[in-house]
């Protein structure tokens, strides 16, 4: 008997022990000790958010762009290797054409065949209302094709020592020399269009009379391989040669529309200039000729 009224259990062995109860209170489990430091602080591996932060990623390196750059170059370096002598000659003829193209829109800009106009068509609409002085100072600074012949027909038409003949023939030379320099490089650009479907042709036939030279010299053991490899490098002079006679013959047609409608717009204008009839000077002029001319008659008779 235990003391409290408790009836004592005795094991195999004889041994006493109590009966089990309601459990006790378990201890509470020892915390470490965390050390403790400030908010943000930089050494706190837990609170610190560049220590949390996902690291930056990384800009893409360029070796995809590199590799692919270096791929393309040996591809075409193989491509004029097996080529010959005539596709070496069909790039160098590629490279004058775009530099010719550059070149050609840099001078059409220069000489304004792409703007409007305004302030030319505004010089001829006050000619035409009789202001000659506000009609020049108009075009002063302008260095359109438009503006310049547009100034020298009107010069033209003031000038007193010129009669309408020689006013006309004035205008029409400064026209044909605007034009010369509109035209000037299409007939390049249209020989590289000609010759370079020409030159790609000529490879391919120098390049399929060496192909059959090897297929002879093989004799009966003669590869089928080795004439379909002849042809197709002989047919890529002639890929070449179209590649670079298609964009030339385009650009050619557009120069040529281009310098066929700052012909017709300079026309126009100075139609529109010798329609109105001169005054000022060139009145004066042709008064005193008109009168000397009587005075001779008068004379002579």
């Amino acid at each position: 008997m235990l003391p409290g009224g408790g009836i004592a259990q005795t094991t195999p062995e004889g041994a006493e022990f109590a009966p089990a109860g309601p459990p006790a209170a378990s201890e509470p489990a020892p915390q470490m000790p965390v050390p403790a430091t400030g908010a943000g602080q930089a050494g706190d591996p837990v609170t610190d958010p560049a220590a949390t932060a996902a690291p930056a990623a990384a800009p893409p390196a360029p070796a995809g762009l590199q590799a692919r750059a270096s791929a393309a170059q040996s591809r075409a370096m193989h491509f004029l290797r097996r080529g010959g002598p005539a596709i070496w000659a069909i790039a160098a003829v590629s490279v004058a054409a775009l530099a010719l193209i550059l070149w050609k829109v840099w001078r059409l800009a220069r000489m304004g065949a792409w703007t409007g106009g305004r302030r030319a068509r505004e010089a001829v609409a006050l000619w035409q209302e009789g202001n000659e002085v506000a009609a020049l100072g108009r075009l002063q600074g302008r260095r359109s094709c438009r503006a310049a012949l547009i100034r020298a027909a009107i010069e033209a038409r003031r000038d007193p020592t010129l009669d309408d003949a020689g006013a006309r023939a004035e205008t029409e030379r400064v026209a044909r020399r605007l034009l010369a320099e509109a035209q000037d490089g299409l007939r390049a650009l249209e020989l590289i269009a000609t010759i370079a479907p020409l030159m790609g042709l000529l490879g391919t036939v120098l390049g399929m009379i060496a192909a059959f030279q090897a297929l002879q010299e093989a004799g009966s053991r003669a590869d089928p391989a080795l004439l379909a490899g002849g042809i197709w490098e002989a047919l890529l002079t002639t890929a070449a040669g179209m590649a670079v006679a298609i964009p030339a013959s385009m650009a050619l047609s557009w120069f040529e529309s281009v310098a066929d409608r700052l012909r017709l717009q300079m026309e126009d204008a100075a139609t529109r200039i010798f329609l109105r009839p001169a005054g000022g000077a060139r009145a004066g002029v042709r008064t005193a000729r008109a009168t000397d001319t009587v005075a001779d008659r008068v004379a002579a008779g």
